[in-house]
């Protein structure tokens, strides 16, 4: 074989090999399904270590994709912030989800109570991050779920409902999110103090009409109680000051101490549930005599959202209902 021959030979072989890599790398690069795929395991596998209420130094993924939520307020700070868990606490006193978050966490199974979470449930969802706070029974066992997955506890009981809700979003990666969340939301309380009129400084009662009878409901700085507070309004004597539980049970014989300007009303369940009620309670010897009744401003709302532990989702609505009875138009 000449000297010519064999190096034509070698040049072919070169550019062969060239453009069969090129082509290789060409199909890596067009497979969009391989690359996702990972970036997802490469987002799975990374984390970051936060330091929770209870001051336990934890590593959490820093992309989260299957969350469990064991707490009224976790879940709806995760909701706010655009992500559905895979796993959640059932409403204070309701089977499913809070009504006012079931159509965000349709897909959401049920693994847990205020009382308790069911570990066996739970750990069939193979979750990457558990979070929870000290409103929920599951506070006990923290060192199981660690178990099964990351888990954070995200605020102390009566923690301010704001900062509880920064620190979850811290969990899932999302602080600044939240906090621009609470900005716009400063900014429409402030103008909403605005609009309130004559109603400015009004004395507001809030009441949970169960098993025949009044409880009062957000006292103190959580999301009712805060929201009442940032516009200026008064609550009756007996709603003043820190709450000694989530309620406070009021016999028929001292109905009068939950009178006020306005009186909102509702149940743990939906609004039509706070109707009903609200039609038993009208039956009720003296409710006829409540000031609130007599001028027309008993307000009927979704209980879910006013009597639960609270969230942002929840102080939305507070926020809207308050808009809807009280502004000035």
């Amino acid at each position: 074989m000449s000297l010519n021959r064999t190096s034509r030979r070698a040049v072919l072989l070169s550019c062969t090999a060239a453009v069969t890599g090129a082509l290789l790398l060409s199909a890596c690069g067009s497979d969009d399904s391989d690359s996702d795929s990972g970036k997802d395991k490469t987002a799975a596998a990374t984390t970051r270590q936060i330091t929770d209420a209870q001051g336990r130094k934890v590593e959490v993924p820093s992309d989260p994709r299957k969350v469990v939520t064991l707490s009224e307020p976790t879940t709806d700070a995760t909701l706010a912030l655009g992500i559905e868990p895979v796993g959640v606490t059932a409403g204070r006193g309701q089977q499913g989800v809070s009504t006012y978050l079931a159509d965000k966490a349709s897909k959401a199974q049920v693994v847990a109570t205020v009382a308790e979470a069911d570990m066996e449930k739970l750990a069939a969802l193979h979750p990457d991050l558990i979070l929870l706070d000290e409103t929920t029974g599951a506070k006990k066992t923290v060192d199981k779920l660690q178990e099964i997955a990351p888990t954070v506890v995200t605020a102390k009981l009566n923690e301010d409902w704001k900062k509880s809700f920064t620190d979850t979003a811290d969990a899932l990666n999302k602080k600044a999110d939240a906090e621009k969340w609470l900005t716009d939301f400063d900014t429409e309380v402030a103008g909403l103090k605005k609009q309130l009129g004559g109603n400015a400084g009004r004395s507001v009662s809030v009441i949970r009409w169960q098993d025949g009878a009044p409880s009062v409901v957000g006292k103190g700085d959580g999301v009712v109680g805060s929201t009442l507070k940032a516009l200026g309004m008064t609550r009756p004597k007996d709603q003043q000051g820190a709450s000694a539980g989530h309620s406070e049970p009021v016999s028929l014989e001292k109905l009068t101490t939950i009178d006020g300007d306005w009186l909102f009303f509702g149940t743990l369940g939906d609004k039509a549930d706070g109707e009903k009620a609200y039609r038993e309670a009208r039956k009720v010897t003296n409710f006829g005599k409540l000031r609130a009744e007599k001028d027309k401003h008993v307000v009927v709302v979704e209980g879910s959202a006013w009597n639960s532990a609270g969230g942002p989702l929840s102080a939305r609505i507070v926020l809207d209902d308050i808009k809807g009875a009280l502004a000035e138009r």
